[in-house]
């Protein structure tokens, strides 16, 4: 029995420890670009768009496409980076175990 109530202390640190980590990870912020820099996105660690900046130069009506794959390009891989992010983090509030439903 005293090993279970051990194990739920460790699972209750674990917990707070891991809310603690969200919050903080709210606040950080990633940035991708695409188009040699035209296309600027900004994902915090919850997995949401901070900010988008597109330069003029790079709007043209005549080729929406180009635009279009440029934020496209731009948001995948700012959104890849802050799930790297958050990967990081828990690694380390878990000793490098995988928990399933963590990541």
């Amino acid at each position: 029995m005293k090993g279970m109530a051990n194990m739920m202390k460790q699972a209750q640190k674990l917990q707070s420890k891991m809310l603690q980590m969200q919050e903080e990870l709210a606040q950080r912020t990633v940035e991708a670009s695409a188009g040699g820099g035209m296309v600027k996105v900004v994902v915090n660690g919850k997995q949401q768009i901070v900010s988008v900046q597109i330069e003029k130069e790079v709007v043209d009506p005549e080729d929406v496409e180009m635009l279009q794959d440029l934020v496209q390009a731009a948001v995948n891989d700012a959104l890849a980076r802050s799930q790297e992010m958050v990967n990081a983090e828990m690694s380390k509030l878990t000793g490098g175990l995988s928990i399933p439903g963590l990541t």
